[in-house]
């Protein structure tokens, strides 16, 4: 009979950087119970279960991704996969005002998930509909206990979203057309107060001012968080200021005074106690140079000994690129004359057809395209990077990807633009039949050939419709800027938005890319990053995680350092099909860069591969906050 193990596995030889932000040093980690039961250095194998050889590579916590959108997801797949492969092991989700901890709340015909996910996060609506079907609890006490049964491939930490938290006290019609009364104030704060003893890590709100629903008859109104007023939000977040917890925010971008006033809602100068916030986000965008800087500005005013905030921007740590299907995408949301075609269900091509058909819509489109284009004012302030839109309509930075003739593939709207314009002229610089073919069926240019850019995007929306696909960089042009936004102690790193805009955009390997700039600048800074990456969000938060010491949960991430060095992101873009969802998804491919990633001690990515106990056995958690768990360990102990 064979001896029994002391540890259920061995990490030999790698080199820790264990999250405290302190040199890296090379050891082993034992594990066992699903918990760190020793480090050092040359621990014994023959007292392992298993082992894992590190020699070469980084151990160190598994990695945080702090705005996610996997509510949804993880109801069709338990396993979160593309969390998983990227080394991450704990999301925070309910972010921006949207979740499912109250159910699928389908009261009186009205479908909250579908009408408030499907055009803020681009989410197609029968995989919407697939699962609110499956939200069958209604109290946020049954959606935990709800969530400890699912085989969890990684740790999720739930907030308490606000647009379904007036959905739910008002109902969603409601919600969007009136104030809240008294009682219903009340009932809201009562809410949020049973739910943050329950163990919830905060609450969530939306401002920006281009989200809206999606479902007849609300598809020109806005979310419900869009209408809580401020003596609204200050009572409910002054419910999390009492219990110690967390304000997710995005903010109203184009009020700036609104914006403060929300903000200083985290000064402990103003109300007696700090509040913590959290905010998307510091990017650089391509249309607004000073957004970043002021961004920068208003956390250090924040946290200055005036007001003595808790706040923090998250950060991106990739150029923000955005694919878009036609005319679809969210940055779409933001210009009206573009929102209209977002409004039709995405089948819809019918409704697009006929908005795009009608002469009085392509002049306002035309005017909105060339805006700032054509100097004055505007132009002045398109020069000097101060426009409002977060959309910059430089068709010298729009590119094709697919759904159009193969040679356009790889190119600018602005040189297959110039080639059209110039074959009038020149017939032989057609590069095929097939482009010939396109030019010949520009429905406004071939009538109007000198029209000029709006009219041959409007022409190429008409011809493709959806099914034209093409990308821009939208913010985080330059990855100096964005290097400087990692590294600022005041801002966290890891916002990656997984699990929404499906066909739209992919950073699920944000953690990775942060990880690969500080690498460049040596391991000093990696250790520092890591710890930003783990210890440091899991802290302000509030929750057991981003930690390896002894008695820790064994949620790890082992990395090979000359993989992260030569790691080309673009290159590992890609769409794929998710059975899970029956429907394809931008994705990251990073394999090879993450070894291993070990969640509640058991591994669940090996070697380019998901091991056979990921989404099938149950190794991550439903975290509550660290107090909460506190509580609950102190009272079991008292019951023995």
């Amino acid at each position: 009979m064979a001896a029994r193990k002391d540890w259920d596995l061995l990490i030999r030889g790698g080199l820790v950087i264990d999250g405290s932000g302190g040199a890296p040093h090379t050891g082993d980690i034992a594990i066992a119970g699903g918990h760190i039961a020793e480090r050092g250095s040359d621990l014994d194998p023959a007292r392992a279960a298993k082992t894992v050889d590190a020699h070469g590579k980084w151990v160190m916590p598994g990695l945080l991704d702090i705005h996610t959108h996997f509510d949804l997801e993880v109801e069709l797949d338990s396993g979160l996969p593309e969390a998983v492969r990227h080394g991450t092991t704990t999301v925070l989700m309910s972010n921006c005002s949207l979740g499912i901890c109250f159910g699928n709340q389908r009261r009186n015909g009205e479908d909250p998930i579908v009408d408030c996910f499907a055009r803020v996060e681009n989410m197609p609506k029968h995989v919407l509909r697939k699962a609110a079907d499956l939200a069958s609890w209604s109290t946020t006490a049954e959606y935990l206990d709800h969530l400890d049964t699912l085989d969890l491939g990684v740790n999720i930490v739930p907030m308490i979203p606000h647009s379904m938290l007036r959905a739910e006290v008002m109902g969603l019609k409601e919600s969007v057309s009136r104030e809240p009364t008294e009682n219903e104030l009340q009932r809201m704060e009562a809410l949020v107060d049973t739910a943050m003893s329950e163990g919830y890590v905060g609450f969530s709100t939306d401002a920006l001012p281009f989200h809206f629903l999606a479902e007849d008859p609300n598809r020109k109104t806005k979310i419900p968080s869009q209408f809580g007023s401020y003596a609204e939000l200050k009572r409910l977040t002054g419910v999390l200021r009492r219990w110690g917890r967390m304000w997710q925010a995005t903010p109203p971008k184009d009020n700036p005074a609104e914006v403060f006033r929300n903000f200083l809602l985290t000064s402990g100068s103003l109300h007696g106690k700090p509040l913590k916030v959290t905010a998307v986000a510091a990017m650089d965008v391509a249309a607004n140079r000073n957004l970043v800087k002021l961004a920068k500005i208003l956390t250090r005013l924040l946290n200055s000994s005036l007001f003595k905030g808790h706040f923090r921007f998250q950060a991106l740590a990739a150029p923000f690129r955005l694919y878009w299907d036609g005319p679809v995408n969210p940055l779409a949301e933001e210009i009206p004359e573009l929102r209209e075609l977002n409004e039709p269900d995405l089948e819809d091509r019918d409704a697009r057809q006929r908005i795009l058909a009608d002469p009085s819509y392509q002049k306002r489109f035309a005017r909105m395209w060339m805006h700032g284009k054509q100097g004055g004012i505007a132009g002045l302030k398109r020069k000097m990077r101060a426009e409002q839109m977060a959309f910059d309509r430089d068709m010298t930075k729009m590119v094709f990807h697919s759904g159009c003739p193969a040679d356009w593939v790889g190119e600018t709207f602005e040189d297959v633009f110039k080639r059209y314009q110039a074959s009038f002229d020149t017939p032989d610089i057609i590069r095929s039949e097939e482009e010939r073919a396109a030019f010949d069926a520009l429905p406004l240019m071939a009538s109007t050939p000198d029209a000029g850019e709006p009219y041959f995007v409007l022409g190429l929306l008409q011809l493709y419709d959806t099914d034209l696909r093409w990308w821009t960089i939208s913010a985080n042009r330059d990855m100096d800027v964005v290097g400087k936004l990692l590294i600022d102690p005041q801002i966290f790193p890891g916002f990656n938005d997984s699990g929404a805009h499906l066909t739209n955009m992919a950073f699920y390997d944000g953690n990775l890319r942060c990880l690969q700039l500080a690498q460049a600048e040596g391991m000093e800074r990696v250790a520092a990053q890591v710890k930003r990456l783990t210890r440091d969000p899991a802290d302000f938060i509030g929750i057991s995680a981003g930690r390896i010491e002894i008695g820790d949960t064994a949620d790890i991430a082992i990395l090979d350092p000359q993989a992260l060095s030569a790691y080309d992101s673009d290159a590992g873009l890609r769409f794929v099909h998710r059975d899970a969802f029956d429907h394809e998804q931008l994705v990251n491919r990073s394999d090879g860069v993450v070894s291993h990633v070990i969640v509640g001690g058991g591994i669940v990515w090996q070697d380019g591969e998901f091991t056979p106990a990921h989404g099938t056995v149950k190794l991550g958690r439903a975290l509550r906050h660290r107090d909460n768990e506190a509580s609950v360990a102190a009272q079991a102990m008292a019951a023995e």
